[in-house]
This record gives C-alpha cells, structure tokens and sequence, in this order.
C-alpha cells in the first residue's frame, strides 16, 4: 500500500481532494500535525465527500512523532520526498508498494534542514516555468517579496504574471501526479 504524507498541511480543501483520491486508489494518507485546520472542518467534509468515512487515516501531532512510528532509524528509500527544491525528477524514481510520498505545507513545503540532510530523496515535478524559480532553495514564506511577479490563482496554483504561465502545482494536483505515477510503475488495475 501505498502511504501520501502531508506535513502540516493548511488548505482543508486540499486535504479532502487528496484523502478522496487515496480511498479511491486503495492509499494510506498520513497527516502530519500541526494542521491549519480542524478534521471536522465542512470544507475537509465537503472535497472529501461520502469517501472521507472509507479513508485509511492516520494522524500525528509532530514530525518527530511521525518519524518515530515509521522510520526510527531515519529515512530511508523508500522515503520519497517531494520539492521544487529536489534535483531529481519523480518520474524517474522506482516506486515499490510501500513507497511514502512525502509533501510539505502549501505554503513552505518540506522543512528546508529536512531536505538538506536528504538530498537524496528530494523529488521534483518538471514544469514550464522552473526557470523562474531557479533558485528554489530560497522559496519560503515570504515568495511574494521574492517573486512579485508570482501570483496564486483560485486552485492555489503560483501563476507568473508576466507570461500567464503556471510555475508550481497546489497540493492536491501535485499528489495526484505524483501518486498516480507510482501507480503506474506498480501496474494497479486500469493505469
């Protein structure tokens, strides 16, 4: 099986689109605490819909708690850990069926000393536009400062004003394709 990891994840639409997408691909989601929200949030509920009841959940209040369940002697390769800052792409990972996908906060990802003690499971989307963010080590919360030119658009998308052109995914699209990649390498029925 398959495990999605959000790490304090704050937009509960998202979380609910993705917990959607893990019951109907037979995927465990794993929160990891602190949330920007509340589980029984109606927005949560909503994107979730009659599905939330079926999800394989599990929770956790801290990071340190997570790693200590899943991996007390630290990450391993079948940690996959997914960045604008990674140097590999994730299509060209092998994924086996009890890969984690790993994503960060909507707004930060991934813990920047995170990603720097495992540079090599960091795991990037390619897209248009990665030019732009060539320097993705520097991408935290204060983007706008950085980036003026980078606006969100109504799905949480970063959109570069200057060309109309689409510079990272939000959270539920990136773990879609992520997920459905490993998917595919795993033969599940109908890819």
């Amino acid at each position: 099986m398959l495990n999605v990891v959000l790490v304090e994840p704050e937009i509960p639409a998202n979380t609910g689109n993705i917990g959607r997408t893990c019951v109907l691909v037979g995927a465990r989601l794993h929160l990891v605490g602190p949330l920007g929200f509340d589980l029984s949030d109606k927005s949560v509920q909503r994107a979730g819909l009659a599905y939330w009841q079926s999800l394989d959940l599990a929770t956790y209040e801290s990071w340190s708690a997570f790693v200590s369940i899943n991996f007390p002697d630290g990450l391993d390769g079948s940690a996959h850990l997914l960045t604008k800052a990674g140097e590999h792409r994730y299509c060209d990972a092998s994924f086996q069926s009890n890969d984690w996908l790993i994503f960060g906060k909507e707004s930060s990802g991934l813990d920047r000393a995170l990603l720097e003690s495992y540079p090599q499971l960091c795991e990037r989307i390619p897209m248009r536009g990665d030019d732009a963010l060539a320097n993705a080590s520097v991408w935290h919360n204060s983007h706008e400062e950085l980036h003026p030119e980078l606006k969100r658009d109504i799905c949480g998308n970063f959109v570069d004003s200057r060309e109309g052109q689409i510079t990272s995914l939000n959270l539920s699209n990136a773990v879609a394709i992520v997920l459905f990649e490993a998917l595919r390498q795993l033969d599940f029925p109908s890819m």
